[in-house]
């Protein structure tokens, strides 16, 4: 097989699944209004915290009365906080997916060590039976596995009428999935997903029901302060008025603004899951008529259309050990980035082998196709160079 040197390279050849690749158009001028060398208490430093959480609520549709706030950790601190401080009131139902799903059980039994805990799996490439989640119980799951490249496709399973709470992590749903904050008790993401802003800082979206369970509810472990969402037994409403916990840097602001402002303009949350939405079909026409490659996720019903992910399906390299596979995988990817056409789109470590591709809306579909040539090219040389090994 021999396929020709692609002669163009993707303008922006930024494919990883986190940090994202930045907006279109984006420049570090865009940051020259950063409040910098100010305090973030002070009253402009707060303006700026509390205008990122207004276009939070208004680009991601979030209702009214649901409380935001910018939180410390990344994603990964925001689900913490929430975990920390709500579970333990009743029974649980975790469930997962892939490796973030399971990072998630493994804090729940292992950290907090809850004991009326059930567990809803499902390998890579699949969704458990969602209709299993007990409505009586709280449920921890989610939304997009950023790993595996599956997705719930909607929240029809989550019962309007709970008792338990939902804690949803969708850090790579956000922004380009169409989340039902209703039947959403608390979502937790981070900036540098899916509008590619800047490390360490997460987001908090609680629901008037959240809120009940932290006044009404005292954990029996001791919370960090960095975990604290109360005072006097009442939230601490100043976390979701741009009161952070913690010192958040004021360029990365800015540069969340920014995106925030970019996403309106191309239509909000609609227009940035159409964006997704081409970027993805792009490759779904591409692996539809290309033999060595095919979803990880057999249902398209369940496929992401932020980090899609890949598995080469070609006889003579599906044939090879797991450890082989990986090989080849992350020798495919090595030849395009040497060449400059596409950076960090390998699969996950404890993933099976192939491609992971971030197609969130910051990603131009036509940067898409380009590198689809450069991964047919890059296939037939590493096959090539496997061939003459052997």
């Amino acid at each position: 097989m021999t396929t020709a040197k692609p002669a163009v390279r993707p303008a922006v050849p930024h494919f990883s699944s986190g940090p994202c690749a930045k907006r279109p158009g984006w420049n570090t001028q865009n940051l020259k209004d950063a409040v910098v060398g100010r305090s973030h208490r002070a009253k402009i430093g707060k303006a700026r915290l509390k205008l990122a959480i207004d276009l939070t609520r208004d680009v991601l549709e979030v209702p009214a009365d649901y409380k935001i706030g910018i939180v410390p950790a990344s994603d990964t601190g925001a689900v913490e906080m929430a975990l920390w401080s709500l579970l333990g009131a009743r029974k649980v139902t975790m469930i997962a997916w892939e490796s973030f799903g399971e990072g998630w059980v493994s804090d729940v039994a292992k950290e907090l060590k809850l004991k009326d805990v059930v567990t809803l799996k499902a390998p890579y490439g699949e969704l458990p039976d969602l209709t299993k989640a007990d409505p009586a119980s709280d449920i921890v799951f989610t939304w997009n596995g950023t790993t595996s490249g599956v997705r719930v496709p909607n929240a029809d399973w989550i019962k309007a009428d709970r008792e338990g709470l939902t804690i949803c992590d969708a850090t790579s749903a956000a922004f380009a999935q169409a989340l039902d904050f209703r039947k959403l008790d608390v979502v937790t993401f981070s900036w540098q997903k899916a509008l590619g802003g800047e490390a360490a800082h997460g987001m908090l979206i609680l629901s008037p029901r959240a809120v009940a369970r932290l006044e009404s509810y005292n954990p029996p472990w001791p919370l960090p302060k960095i975990f604290r969402m109360t005072k006097g037994g009442k939230l601490n409403e100043g976390i979701f008025e741009g009161e952070t916990i913690n010192t958040p840097s004021m360029l990365c602001v800015e540069d969340y603004l920014d995106t925030l402002n970019w996403a309106k303009s191309v239509g909000g949350l609609k227009g940035l899951m159409a964006r997704a939405d081409a970027n993805t079909k792009v490759l779904s026409d591409w692996a539809a008529k290309t033999p060595w490659i095919d979803f990880l996720a057999s249902d398209v019903a369940i496929r992401s259309n932020t980090s899609v992910c890949l598995k080469i399906v070609d006889p003579a390299i599906a044939s090879l050990s797991n450890e082989a596979q990986a090989d080849f995988s992350k020798k495919l990817v090595a030849l395009v980035e040497k060449e400059g056409a596409g950076y960090d789109f390998a699969h996950y470590r404890d993933a099976p082998a192939g491609l992971r591709i971030w197609c969130g809306a910051t990603v131009e579909a036509k940067d898409v196709e380009i590198l689809t040539h450069w991964l047919d090219w890059a296939f037939a040389e590493t096959k090539a160079t496997l061939a003459k090994a052997a």
